[in-house]
């Protein structure tokens, strides 16, 4: 990997979350506990020097990388014609932004397996797990805080946003944690794994785009009660008291204790109320 980087005269960035794996035995950890094999098609977003890219072709039928970095991903071929020499065909690389990716080459990926750059992580994953409805599971490697925020449950002191936008994608767990020596240059925070397995959406009458408006709200101002983070969808504090009521949820709760269902629940009665705000919302698709 060092080689690779004194080729390209690479200085790695924080602008580009560049903090490259350079231990064998990471990789091939993170391979076997993604539990990927010889029928997946993986996507790897922000492959960079490419050391989990050869880890995965020595097991999967196919690997799509994702590499905003011009150098790095024209790099790649080359590394994996040198290294893996065997493996070369079954390598596809995307030169893009992952953010900003509206498409895939190739055969519908089942698989997600990567570094997330540690900047745009939580964007990322929930921009490829709504992108690519054809990913049955994977595998990320995030900051350990990240990591627990992506797995937590409500009533968790770490229960957010991100937690909830996933669990509408996937039931999400940790897998373990990552030294920071195995990374060049080694990060300034610790690394965590975070697993997830595909699962279907709650069934609703409302959109994706209409239930993640009401958690941005609900978490806008963490420590207020939903009577009044969600004032503004409804209309007014009494609206939103009778909405909230009218879903089953006590209106000065807050956010944090509400499980995804809670929020589908919420979102299916701020459809029914006359046409206002709430109407006209759109938020994170992903």
């Amino acid at each position: 990997m060092r080689a690779l980087a004194a080729e390209l005269d690479l200085r790695p960035t924080k602008q580009r979350g560049q903090n490259f794996v350079i231990d064998p035995n990471t990789v091939r950890r993170i391979v076997r506990e993604s539990g990927v094999g010889a029928d997946d098609v993986v996507v790897e977003v922000g492959p960079g020097l490419g050391s989990l890219t050869l880890a995965l072709l020595e097991v999967v039928e196919r690997v799509v990388a994702v590499e905003v970095d011009e150098r790095l991903a024209a790099l790649l071929p080359g590394t994996v014609a040198a290294y893996a020499p065997d493996h070369a065909h079954r390598l596809g690389v995307v030169t893009a932004d992952a953010l900003r990716v509206t498409a895939l080459p190739g055969p519908p990926p089942t698989a997600l397996v990567a570094n997330l750059p540690y900047n745009v992580s939580v964007p990322v994953l929930l921009h490829m797990l709504a992108l690519l409805p054809s990913l049955e599971r994977g595998l990320v490697m995030v900051q350990s805080e990240v990591a627990d925020r992506l797995a937590a449950k409500p009533g968790s002191k770490v229960y957010g946003v991100p937690s909830v936008k996933a669990a509408w994608y996937a039931d999400v767990r940790r897998a373990g944690a990552i030294g920071r020596h195995v990374f060049w240059p080694a990060p300034n925070v610790d690394s965590g794994l975070v697993a997830w397995t595909r699962r279907d959406p709650p069934a609703t009458t409302v959109s994706r785009e209409q239930v993640f408006t009401v958690i941005d709200a609900a978490f806008a101002q963490r420590r207020k009660t939903l009577r009044a983070t969600l004032r503004g969808l409804a209309g007014s504090t009494e609206a939103s008291r009778r909405v909230i009521e009218s879903a089953g949820v006590d209106p000065e709760a807050r956010g944090e204790v509400l499980g995804l269902d809670a929020f589908v629940r919420i979102a299916e009665q701020l459809a029914t109320q006359p046409a206002g705000q709430y109407a006209g919302q759109q938020g994170e698709g992903s």
